[in-house]
């Protein structure tokens, strides 16, 4: 089968390599149909993840069907159409019993981290009863590569984390794709007014058409005293950090209020400063984490229902042969304006 592999800070190739087998009764094999490229991936061909070694097939992220099935996989059969969740999850472990899946003793985040992963024409799926989700009738699948990742991601990282209430004021700090997420999302407790804050002036337009209230362009806008401006001197309810720079944390820390919440999405690769000297005063929380994808089955209802939309937020489409172009218009997301791409065997 051919992969998506890499080699390394900045190198990857479209390759050759053995196709996945069951190693484990819990395993599944699932023939890729749709998937994507994450910020996350950006992240690692940057070094920003050391855990990741050469060799390894990226993405964590996609929908297909399944191929065949370990012994003791008891929920899906061979001609299955799945949605891949990016978190595996074995469902027995302390944690998965917590619901912190995230941190699985068996899983986690390990597609295209610690094991190949789903930019591939197959991928193997450990503890699949537990991290495949069956693809409602009629769904649509570009929307629901949406659901493997980001969506999830901007929910319950951005929205939950951050305490998001009805009426409240939230900056988005960074209108890219998990940014974006956490917009869409955001909208199922009514915030008063939502901010976005980006350098491109047209992730700031798509971002009034997904329900942005107010828009503020690094470079242009002076981001800070203008927040302070919108909000009478008091800042922001709810800060989210949605870029993985310290530029973008430390704009969390100015704009938040007495009493708020900074709630800190992005994948950060350098340590960022903590100004606690001026923070701990003002009362507030600061969360940040990684996605455990327990409200993914809710956001297959409002996929369902039609209460959101995820697949707005798809601008370019490529067949999975062209993935190196697709990580071209990906990787230089202000040039093409992109915001997430969709591959498809």
């Amino acid at each position: 089968m051919k992969a998506l592999v890499y080699q390394g800070p900045a190198k990857k190739d479209w390759i050759e390599k053995d196709k996945p087998a069951i190693d484990k009764p819990t395993d599944a094999i699932v023939r890729i149909t749709r998937t994507t490229i994450c910020g996350t991936d950006l992240h690692i061909l940057k070094g920003d993840v050391p855990a990741v070694t050469e060799g390894r097939t990226l993405g964590h992220e996609g929908v297909g069907i399944v191929e065949s099935v370990g012994d003791a996989v008891a929920n899906f059969k061979p001609g299955d159409a799945v949605l891949i969740s990016c978190v595996t999850s074995c469902g027995k472990c302390p944690n998965c019993k917590r619901q912190l899946y995230a941190h699985c003793s068996d899983g986690g985040w390990i597609l295209g981290h610690l094991i190949d992963g789903t930019q591939a024409e197959y991928v193997r799926i450990p503890h699949a009863d537990n991290s495949l989700y069956p693809i409602p009738e009629g769904a649509d699948e570009e929307a629901l590569v949406m659901l493997s990742d980001i969506m999830p991601t901007g929910f319950e990282i951005g929205v939950l984390a951050g305490r998001v209430k009805p009426g409240d004021t939230m900056a988005i700090v960074g209108a890219g794709p998990i940014g974006m997420a956490t917009l869409l999302t955001a909208q199922f407790y009514s915030p008063g007014r939502i901010i976005m804050i980006d350098t491109d002036p047209n992730r700031l337009e798509v971002a009034r058409q997904f329900g942005a209230t107010e828009t503020l362009q690094v470079g242009v806008d002076d981001v800070i005293a203008r927040i302070m401006e919108m909000t009478d001197g008091q800042g922001v309810d709810v800060a989210v950090e949605a870029v993985g720079v310290p530029a973008t944390f430390d704009t969390c820390q100015k704009i938040v209020s007495a009493g708020g919440n900074i709630a800190n999405v992005g994948v950060h690769g350098k340590p960022v400063e903590l100004h606690i000297e001026e923070l701990w005063i003002k009362n507030i929380n600061i969360s940040m984490g990684l996605v455990c994808t327990n409200t993914t089955p809710m956001l297959l209802k409002t996929l369902q229902s039609g209460k959101v939309d995820p697949a707005r937020l798809i601008t370019h489409r490529f067949s999975l042969d062209r993935i190196l172009d697709a990580y071209e218009v990906f990787g230089n997301a202000a040039r093409e304006k992109a915001m997430k791409v969709i591959l498809t065997a």
